[in-house]
């Protein structure tokens, strides 16, 4: 395996950016809805409750995570299915949390309740893409551990 084939453009390869913008895309989504409130709490000079304050971190990583995966040449990082573990962990906790807080609220016209309600599904399918990703990247790196150095094609990886 040389280096011009880190940048091949295979299906695997499309499917597998179009798999990250999603996740990006449902990262920055949660960034919104509860940055709503942090801006909020913000403007009328309040406290920043700390749970919103961990949403908005998971969900800042996980949209940097999916950006970086995105490169075609990082695809093949050695153990990247731990960091999609973590991460996986991460939305869960956030799911468990968010969820216990608003799944059995009954919003009766509140908009932000209504918004908090949808933001913990959200985060449940972040969290099972996640899932999904660090299954299928241990998958990947299973598949390939015993492949030849990019470099030289010569030594064992």
């Amino acid at each position: 395996m040389g280096i011009k084939d880190a940048f091949e453009f295979t299906l695997g390869t499309i499917i597998h950016t179009i798999f990250r913008f999603i996740q990006l895309v449902l990262a920055l989504t949660v960034c919104g809805l509860y940055g709503v409130d942090l801006h909020k709490s913000n403007s009328e000079d309040k406290y920043s409750d700390g749970k919103w304050i961990y949403a908005e971190v998971v969900a800042s990583l996980s949209a940097f995570t999916a950006l970086f995966y995105m490169i075609p040449f990082t695809v093949k990082i050695t153990f990247a299915f731990v960091w999609d573990t973590i991460l996986f962990i991460l939305w869960i906790a956030l799911f468990g949390l968010f969820g216990s807080m608003y799944i059995k609220e009954h919003a009766e016209g509140d908009n932000g309740v209504q918004r908090m309600k949808n933001a913990v599904w959200v985060d449940l399918t972040n969290a099972l893409l996640w899932l999904i990703s660090a299954v299928g990247m241990a998958f990947y790196w299973v598949k390939h551990r015993h492949g030849r150095s990019i470099w030289t094609g010569r030594a064992k990886v």
